[in-house]
């Protein structure tokens, strides 16, 4: 069982960045891949990022690619989500989840932390 707990999310205008981590319970957390994904209000949830387990291999939503950036610190068992020039749309909760392979797919993930809210103002 791995317990994920998000947290770096709150308000932040249009342009600027935030920072989301997602600590992990588990010391095997460096065999799992990592998954961001968001749902806004009145929305499905979507894919924003991946990445693998080695971290070599990285994966990004169309809309967030080139802004965001995610990352692994094993040996915090942290994954990171920096995102940069904020759009009102990247507006939602942000969940990480744990899951054998990187895919976009929320299906693929088996363990999903409790979200972290992301509100960016115009």
């Amino acid at each position: 069982q791995v317990h994920l707990v998000e947290s770096g999310g709150g308000l932040e205008q249009a342009g600027g960045s935030l920072r989301l981590s997602c600590a992990a319970s588990e010391r095997t957390f460096s065999s799992y891949a990592m998954g961001w994904f968001r749902q806004a209000p009145g929305e499905e949830r979507e894919f924003v990022s991946a990445i693998s387990w080695s971290g070599a291999g990285t994966y990004y939503a169309d809309s967030v690619k080139g802004r965001f950036t995610i990352s692994r610190d094993s040996a915090k068992n942290t994954v990171y989500l920096q995102m940069n020039s904020l759009k009102p749309e990247d507006t939602a909760v942000y969940y990480c989840a744990a899951g054998r392979a990187p895919n976009r797919s929320g299906l693929g993930y088996a363990y999903w932390g409790q979200g972290t809210q992301v509100t960016v103002s115009s």
